[in-house]
């Protein structure tokens, strides 16, 4: 007999288009799940409910994304014919706040692209890449994972596009900026490796991988004279959203050019503005040091 959780799995690839990386974090889930319970497909609903003691020490959010995982396991089950009820109303429901997401000011960003552009000024490889990667982060707010699988036919010849496969393998066009272009242009002209891939790596990829990004980013800030830790590519995504949203940048325009599914997702950059509207008013307003009586 199939394994139910294998079956659900390839559910979520056929007919979710479920990314790997998502896949994976649900086979995580749902396995440490049967760790504590057993026979995950027929326990019952005293055995979820037990979950809570057994994951109190996880952190809101890490219990509400392996209690999604269940819920849609059994909602799988029960429309597959292979439950009649339901046990996954007995599972904790934890309300996480969602936490305003890092990001990098303005001066801060520019700081950061003044030292990549002045390492790329001599049209070393290394740092001309570099300045590349950092302007598809910023520029056009791609995710990690986008921008290091990005084939070279992604990049139009004559239209200032991306195609660009994100989540799920959703397509969507991503503007690029003519600073972006120019630095892609250079980029391609010093690129000596023939892969079909952008950014191409001699790594089991075949293209560089979302860590050394990751990696690359943080050496860079520490020349930059940024803190390191506040530095990663969803950073840069994050700055990207929010400096657009504060330019006048309509929700539903930024929904689309963040490859968002739900525009919820895409509200907690209005959240990002808000708090630096306070934190303004309360840094700059003149009774900001007077005390209250």
């Amino acid at each position: 007999m199939s394994d139910p959780l294998e079956d659900f799995l390839a559910m979520l690839a056929s007919e979710r288009g479920a990314a790997a990386n998502t896949l994976a974090a649900y086979r995580r889930d749902l396995e440490g799940a049967r760790s504590v319970l057993g026979d995950l497909p027929r326990a019952d609903r005293a055995a979820l409910a037990s979950l809570g003691p057994a994951w109190a020490a996880l952190a809101p959010a890490s219990l509400s994304r392996k209690c999604s995982a269940l819920r849609q396991f059994y909602g799988f089950l029960v429309d597959e014919g292979l439950r009649e009820d339901d046990p996954s109303g007995a599972l904790p429901r934890p309300r996480a706040r969602r936490p305003l997401p890092r990001i990098l000011s303005r001066d801060e960003v520019e700081r950061f692209l003044g030292r990549a552009e002045e390492e790329a000024a001599g049209d070393r490889p290394e740092a001309v890449r570099l300045l590349a990667l950092l302007e598809l982060l910023y520029g056009s707010g791609l995710r990690a994972s986008e921008l290091v699988a990005l084939p070279v036919a992604a990049v139009p010849r004559d239209a200032p596009f991306l195609h660009v496969s994100g989540k799920g393998g959703q397509q969507r066009l991503v503007p690029v900026s003519t600073r972006a272009r120019a630095v892609l242009s250079r980029w391609l002209a010093v690129r000596a490796d023939k892969s079909r891939f952008l950014f191409p790596s001699r790594g089991a990829a075949g293209h560089l991988t979302r860590v050394r990004l990751f990696q690359l980013l943080r050496e860079l800030a520490a020349r930059a004279d940024l803190d390191p830790t506040r530095v990663s590519p969803h950073v840069l995504r994050h700055a990207f959203a929010t400096h657009l949203l504060e330019g006048g940048a309509d929700l539903r325009v930024l929904q689309t050019l963040l490859g968002h599914a739900d525009i919820a997702t895409t509200q907690i950059y209005t959240h990002v503005d808000s708090a630096r509207l306070v934190a303004l008013v309360n840094a700059r307003h003149p009774l900001r040091d007077k005390a209250v009586s």
